[in-house]
């Protein structure tokens, strides 16, 4: 026979145990819960996963971006080049086959006799030069001296910096245009105990300006005996040999001072 309260014994089921029932709506909570921030975990990886891929994959740069890149790759050149490699030690230069009347030009090369120290544009071009530079924001100036094959005839190459390709065809331009009895020009570097000893400005016959990308590059040429500017108009044989080797020197610094790089891109690497 029971001992229990009839109230006990009848009354509802839930009221008959002792421990505590969870109710449904709150397991369905759970793991609602649970499935929302798993959800959100994937959604976090496939993200994480996009991003690595991203960095992984290579860096395209629009012609724009390839454009500013390559031109502040060259206008740092004269900044991080070494000085042998703008002004090598020896530069091959071809004799036109019209100077030397033969059927195929004639090659030669012209031997570095000094390289002077950087130099401000006005310290390092004449006063007429200096003034055209001047007005196109000229920077700096680099310059170094060569004697052609046969010893005969001293060149003196420079390097003017300027901001801009723009700015550096303005000054050349300028430069040429200004033609004398002799263009505004380079300073003549002279270097003692040398065959270049003797060569000063009075000693230039031929000067020249052309642009490289943001650069002027200019040449003054003339004979290694110290004798002063004379016209050699009249003798095409010494002003063709003279021209081929100043022009020979210039270009070969040109080509390394303004030749474009090639358009950057990426390897793809992390960081690149």
């Amino acid at each position: 026979m029971s001992t229990q309260p009839d109230a006990w014994r009848d009354g509802p089921r839930s009221q008959r145990h002792s421990g505590t029932v969870r109710p449904p709506h709150r397991r369905g909570f759970g793991a609602t819960a649970a499935l929302i921030a798993a959800i959100f975990g994937g959604i976090g990886l496939v993200v994480s996963l996009a991003g690595l891929a991203i960095n992984l994959l290579p860096r395209h740069f629009n012609a724009t971006q390839q454009r500013q890149i390559m031109a502040w790759e060259v206008a740092k050149r004269w900044r991080t080049l070494p000085a042998g490699e703008i002004f090598p030690g020896t530069v091959h230069y071809q004799l036109s086959s019209g100077v030397v009347d033969d059927l195929t030009g004639v090659n030669l090369q012209a031997a570095r006799v000094g390289i002077a120290p950087q130099a401000t544009c006005a310290a390092g071009t004449d006063g007429a030069a200096a003034r055209i530079l001047d007005e196109h924001g000229c920077q700096a100036l680099l310059r170094s001296t060569y004697t052609d094959e046969s010893a005969t005839y001293v060149v003196t190459v420079g390097v003017a910096v300027l901001a801009s390709a723009a700015q550096a065809t303005a000054a050349a331009t300028a430069l040429d245009a200004a033609a004398g009895s002799s263009a505004p020009g380079v300073d003549a570097a002279g270097f003692p105990g040398t065959l270049a000893a003797s060569f000063g400005n009075e000693q230039r016959q031929l000067t020249h300006s052309q642009a490289a990308g943001p650069y002027v590059i200019m040449y003054a040429a003339g004979y290694a005996d110290g004798r002063p500017r004379v016209s050699i108009g009249n003798d095409s044989y010494a002003q063709g040999e003279m021209t081929a080797a100043a022009q020979g020197v210039a270009d070969s610094v040109a080509a390394t001072m303004g030749t474009p790089p090639p358009a950057p891109h990426c390897p793809g690497t992390p960081g690149c």
